[in-house]
């Protein structure tokens, strides 16, 4: 079941891209993040009380639930990072420091949580997603250079950040329902997500929001919400060297729908690239 769950997980954050896409055309990226952290935290509570799991907060650890609030502002962490990095730094050069989270979570897993069984088919799967990931970064002819040598250190950090997120969340959902754990750490997420907003006063664009890219950017918030819903099931159920993978497989359903929707083709160097982490996490996921 944990394994449906983390495909159902790609499935939904892969849709996330292609929406949030679709609703930041003219909408800033950091009041969207906001607005849809809203969507996100009313569907992970609606969740809750479906699920019938909300009586049950009061029974919740305070290890849990440090770890659930810790599992949280990392996630905020590591979006301010990356979006830091992304504004002082060259985009091809960012990006491939900060999609090596996936790599690190693996690694984070093997070693904290002892997930050694079938060691050697998890660093091969690694390997072919790290040689993936590189060749999924097609480099461009950068116009300008970094503005500051800052950039490199918000972008590792970017990486850590989403890193510890998994494995934070792994350790704080034990015993908690996963509906619930999520909802919790949504709520933190979405208190730094405004914190942003409002440091950099940007509150007042609310007012000026497409209505068109406002609904985008609300059905992105669902299908977040959808996504951590079922991610964070199979961290609780599940080997998180294995689920954290599968999840970063959104990326085919992102570029699947890319091409149909806006076009994008790939290169052949990056199609390629895409085989070597299809392939390094079905590897994984079959014989782990």
């Amino acid at each position: 079941m944990w394994l449906i769950m983390a495909c159902l997980s790609a499935v939904f954050a892969g849709l996330t891209a292609i929406l949030a896409k679709c609703g930041i055309r003219k909408t800033d990226s950091d009041l969207a993040t906001a607005v849809r952290t809203i969507v996100v935290l009313m569907f992970a509570w609606a969740m809750v009380f479906v699920v019938g799991s909300a009586d049950t907060i009061t029974a919740i650890t305070p290890k849990s639930l440090l770890f659930l609030i810790l599992s949280g502002a990392a996630t905020g962490a590591s979006w301010i990072c990356y979006f830091k990095a992304l504004s002082v730094g060259n985009v091809n050069k960012v990006v491939p420091i900060d999609k090596s989270s996936t790599i690190l979570t693996v690694l984070l897993a093997i070693i904290l949580f002892n997930e050694t069984e079938h060691l050697a088919v998890k660093i091969i799967g690694v390997i072919m997603l790290t040689i993936g990931i590189f060749m999924m970064i097609e480099k461009k002819d950068a116009k300008h250079t970094p503005k500051s040598g800052n950039w490199l250190i918000y972008a590792v950090l970017s990486a850590i950040f989403a890193a510890l997120t998994s494995v934070l969340a792994k350790i704080g959902i034990v015993g908690v329902e996963s509906n619930l754990g999520t909802a919790i750490r949504t709520g933190v997420v979405l208190i730094m997500a405004w914190g942003i907003v409002f440091a950099k006063e940007k509150q007042s664009g609310l007012k000026n929001i497409d209505k068109k890219e406002l609904a985008f950017i609300g059905l992105s918030g669902i299908a977040t919400g959808a996504s951590w819903l079922c991610y964070y099931y199979a961290i609780q159920n599940g080997v998180v060297s294995v689920v954290a993978p599968i999840d970063k497989l959104s990326i085919v359903i992102t570029i699947a729908f890319s091409y149909l929707v806006f076009k994008e083709k790939l290169s052949k160097k990056e199609f390629t690239g895409l085989l070597f982490m299809v392939l390094g996490t079905l590897i994984m996921a079959v014989w782990s």
